[in-house]
């Protein structure tokens, strides 16, 4: 049986607040004049309220309506008002956005205990009540737009008086809510991974619980917030929603307890057939067409379209998500997934990666439950149709081949091309495919993320390039590893522990992939410490090598939200927050932009530790004479780069079966573009040029005998 209460009318617009929660002193308004600080208002004149009579307007209290000091009430028709209303500046214009006109003033509506800016223009809004408006919104062929007392606006909080079991937990990583985060309006990726992982750590857990709820405080009592020149046209539901300015809103079906980010430089829009619940969108995001959203984050610039669904997860910066479905997955930054019949679900996936058609990530469990997990470092690409078991896990930049995989997966090779033969019935394992075969995507990847990212408040240093501390530190594993392979004809090896069968997976290209693999690592060394030689004015080469920090030992690092940071440092991180040292998200968030300015100088270390390293030699033995031979070789290793750049794109333009479609070149051409029109090719080139130009003038100024 439905329970529908009933009270005097004259009650309808008052005691929002129960009375039980208003301090000593305070009336329900409270919080309210908090958050519309500094505005004066006034009764209605006489002629003011005949005005708003004649004009077919009402009130249960016409003493309750207050009005800025240059109102005109020739400017509200149809209107009825509960409880305390106050009007700001009310003029005789119309406004426009996007061919979209609606004159000033409030028209067709039920508006209750509202506080409205100046200029703004609702009309047709059946139900309005408990908001604060600024100026210059507009608002037209709205159901429902209220606020409850209780509102949280999507954060993970209870409020005076609710039980625990209130809290809007996302349950990230794993169906089974064992990797549970409470979502709080600026929540980073670091954030969410940090909370989702280390889930041992008991205090930590609970502090990241403590700043959680410090993020909005518990009293009951806050209006819903719509900022400036935010327009919202033909929705159903807005219920305990917050919304920042500039934003766009038309034709959403609901959006009940979310916070919407915007603001003039970083718009935020929502488009139709819309429903968002329970959830926080950053800033400057795009969501459109049909889109679902339960219990979930959105960082800055990320864009959800055409039907996707993303449910129990969290959606990092400048990332993507059309038509398919999302479920209980933790996904950092730079994420594309485009396609209708893709599948994600209890996955960790590291950024920077990309979704084919009809992948299903996580969609067999071989457990008894829902509680297995999918984890894949930074660049994962599953290919055309991929299937993937719970459990598996995949180091950075790992590529997977059409197919159905029979079995949990553990591929520790990053860079690395995955493939299940079924006519030999093998898993097929080729490292350093990237690097083979696949040069034009991996650099143009690289450029295209950085060049993508929109954020303007990068909080959080994220890493782009493909050559980076985790990255190497994965390639060392590799080729300690692989060196322990025994190469059978064709440079093929067997192995164990990469996959969960007792069938044996073939390496392919053994000795190909470990001289590569070394060739990168020293690339990685050399050219850190030629970009390090070109910011600083050295005079010579005991300058350059007096300047570089050394560290006894290559350290661990860690990918934390794309942002890498070294393993002691994210310990001592943890370890401040669990000693109270670190006393809030904002803290936290400090900690991230420090270590983002001291990544450079920790890159060098690493970078030369790594080039020592893999040269098998001490800091002694690297001499002006080794540099300078250090320095032609990095030259050749950047050619063939660059080289393949060219080639792994030219076969797209070689290929008899995709040549086959055109009459001729010219119309290939056309429709495609032709190669040498290219320009990141010809970027790459002429940044080569540029690159061997630079090592001849380092090579004559520093390593003269």
């Amino acid at each position: 049986m439905n329970i529908i209460q009933t009270h005097a009318v004259k009650e309808l617009g008052y005691n929002f607040i129960n009375a039980q929660y208003i301090p000593d002193g305070e009336d329900e308004y409270y919080i309210r004049n908090i958050q519309n600080e500094g505005r004066q208002y006034r009764p209605l004149t006489t002629p003011e309220l005949d005005t708003l009579i004649l004009n077919r307007n009402t009130s249960d209290n016409w003493n309750n309506v207050l009005v800025a000091e240059d109102f005109k009430a020739l400017l509200i028709k149809n209107c009825k008002f509960y409880g305390l209303v106050r009007i700001g500046i009310l003029e005789p214009l119309y406004k426009e956005f996007h061919n979209f006109r609606m004159p000033v003033g409030l028209y067709n509506s039920t508006i209750i205990s509202c506080d409205l800016g100046d200029n703004v223009c609702i009309d047709n809004v059946d139900y309005l009540s408990h908001f604060i408006i600024s100026e210059n919104v507009m608002i037209a062929n709205v159901h429902e737009l209220a606020t409850t007392d209780y509102s949280k606006f999507g954060n993970g909080i209870i409020k005076e008086g609710e039980d625990e079991s209130i809290r809007s937990w996302v349950e990230v990583c794993n169906e089974n809510g064992g990797r549970s985060i409470l979502p709080f309006n600026g929540m980073l990726p670091g954030d969410a991974y940090m909370w989702s992982k280390y889930r041992t750590e008991e205090k930590l857990m609970d502090q990241f619980k403590k700043f959680t709820q410090k993020e909005l405080d518990n009293k009951r009592g806050y209006y819903g917030k719509i900022g400036e020149r935010t327009v919202i046209k033909n929705c159903g539901i807005l219920k305990d929603v917050w919304i920042g300015s500039d934003a766009y809103l038309k034709g959403a079906n609901k959006i009940k307890n979310v916070t919407i980010n915007s603001d003039a430089k970083r718009k935020t829009q929502v488009g139709e057939g819309c429903e968002l619940v329970n959830g926080i969108v950053g800033f400057g995001c795009r969501i459109f067409y049909g889109v679902k959203a339960v219990r979930f984050i959105m960082a800055s610039h990320s864009q959800l379209k055409y039907g996707a669904r993303l449910i129990n997860s969290y959606l990092g910066n400048n990332s993507t998500i059309s038509c398919c479905e999302v479920l209980n997955s933790l996904i950092f930054p730079n994420h594309e997934q485009h396609h209708n019949n893709s599948f994600l679900c209890a996955a960790l996936v590291m950024g920077q990666s990309n979704m084919a058609a009809g992948a299903t990530i996580g969609s067999n469990h071989n457990s008894r439950s829902a509680d297995g997990e999918i984890q894949a470092g930074r660049g994962f690409w599953p290919g055309l149709c991929v299937s993937l078991k719970h459990n598996s896990k995949f180091a950075s930049f790992t590529i997977i081949a059409k197919g159905d995989f029979p079995a949990e997966l553990n591929i520790s090779i990053p860079f690395s091309l995955i493939s299940n033969d079924v006519a030999n019935d093998q898993l097929v394992v080729m490292p350093a495919y990237w690097f083979m075969y696949n040069m034009y995507a991996l650099e143009r990847n690289a450029w295209k993320y950085k060049d993508r990212d929109k954020r303007t408040e990068k909080i959080q240093l994220i890493e782009y390039n493909y050559l980076a501390p985790d990255t190497i530190n994965e390639i060392f594993d590799a080729v300690s590893f692989l060196e322990k392979l025994t190469p059978e004809k064709n440079d093929t090896a067997l192995a164990t522990g990469l996959e969960n069968t007792n069938r044996l997976t073939t390496i392919i290209k053994v000795p190909q992939s470990i001289k590569v693999f070394k060739e990168i690592i020293q690339y990685y060394g050399m050219c850190t410490l030629v970009s390090h030689l070109t910011k600083n004015n050295f005079n010579n080469f005991e300058e350059l090598k007096s300047s570089i920090p050394f560290l006894i030992s290559r350290t661990g690092w860690i990918n934390i939200g794309g942002q890498l940071m070294k393993t002691a440092n994210l310990k001592q991180l943890k370890d401040d927050i669990v000693s109270e040292k670190v006393g809030s998200w904002n803290d936290v968030h400090d900690i991230y932009r420090e270590e983002g300015k001291k990544y450079h100088k920790q890159l060098l270390e690493h970078a030369y530790c790594s080039l020592l390293e893999i040269l098998n030699i001490t800091t002694k033995q690297f001499t002006v004479d080794l540099f300078k031979k250090l320095l032609n070789e990095t030259v050749s290793t950047k050619q063939w780069m660059t080289e393949g750049i060219l080639k792994s794109r030219e076969k797209d333009y070689t290929n008899p079966y995709r040549k086959m479609l055109y009459e001729n070149n010219i119309e290939m051409n056309k429709v495609i573009g032709a190669l040498e029109d290219n320009s990141f090719i010809q970027d790459q080139f002429e940044g080569l040029e540029i690159y061997k130009k630079m090592i001849a003038e380092i090579s004559n100024r520093f390593c003269k005998l």
